[in-house]
Formats: C-alpha cells, sequence, structure tokens
C-alpha cells in the first residue's frame, strides 16, 4: 500500500515548516552538503544535488534497482520448498504507518534526528575551513 504523499519527504527545517520544496531550497541544501563533504559552496557536485533533493523530497535512498529487488515478495525471491503450496497474507499496514512499519512519530523524531546531525556537520564544516583560513592567513 502506497503512503499518503502528503506525509513524505521534509516537514520542518528549525521547527519552520518548509511547505512545497523549490529549487532555490534544494539548491541551498545541496550547498550545505558541498561544504559537508569539504568542497567550497560554489562547488556542488551532481551528487550533492541528488542526495538534497532525496533528502527533501524524501525520496528513497536506496539504489532503485536494489529497491525492486527488495520489494518482490520473498517466496519470489527464494523458494526453500519447490513445489510446496500455501500463501502468506501479509497484515493490512495501518494508515498511520509508512512502507517500513514506522509511525509518524517515528518519522518526525527520525527526521528531527537527522536534521539536527546536518546542521551540526555543516557547523562543523564551517568552522574548520574558518580555522583553515585563520592558519594560513
Amino acid at each position: 500500500m502506497k503512503m499518503n504523499p502528503l506525509k513524505e519527504g521534509t516537514l520542518t527545517a528549525h521547527s519552520v515548516g518548509i511547505g512545497t520544496v523549490t529549487r532555490t531550497m534544494v539548491e541551498v541544501r545541496a550547498r550545505e552538503l558541498a561544504v559537508i563533504n569539504g568542497h567550497a559552496a560554489e562547488e556542488v557536485s551532481p551528487t550533492d544535488f541528488e542526495q538534497a533533493l532525496r533528502e527533501l523530497t524524501g525520496e528513497s535512498e536506496v539504489d532503485p534497482l536494489t529497491a525492486i529487488l527488495e520489494a518482490a515478495p520473498e517466496g519470489e525471491r527464494w523458494d526453500p520448498l519447490p513445489g510446496s503450496v500455501g500463501h502468506r497474507i501479509e497484515p493490512a499496514p495501518s494508515e498511520d504507518e509508512d512502507e517500513e512499519g514506522r509511525s509518524d512519530r517515528e518519522r518526525l523524531v527520525e527526521e528531527g534526528v537527522a536534521g539536527a546531525e546536518h546542521d551540526q556537520m555543516l557547523q562543523a564544516a564551517r568552522a574548520a575551513s574558518t580555522a583553515d583560513a585563520a592558519d594560513e592567513a
């Protein structure tokens, strides 16, 4: 069952709702990721841009081919008893849970932790570049 699209993606940034993700927001996030990865903010790589887009829109960070393979029912991936009869009925997911069984609260906590971690890495990268610039002068 597909998750409600309104519950996907980043909901807040610094405790403020972000609304619709715009290209400018993705570019700002990509610059932040470039700084975290040790590059100048102007040296945004395609990888930084793709990661920023995934983070803000809530897309999966798993390779699409891997996601397809993992989405296949386990019985189709490997049959331990060829020719055995039977079927399994998956429980219907709750409307308040995503495909991984996480509730809205769990997703919000994970998003908050990821946001805090991103902010800490960005501050550390900026502090390191400032310290390097001071050492060179």
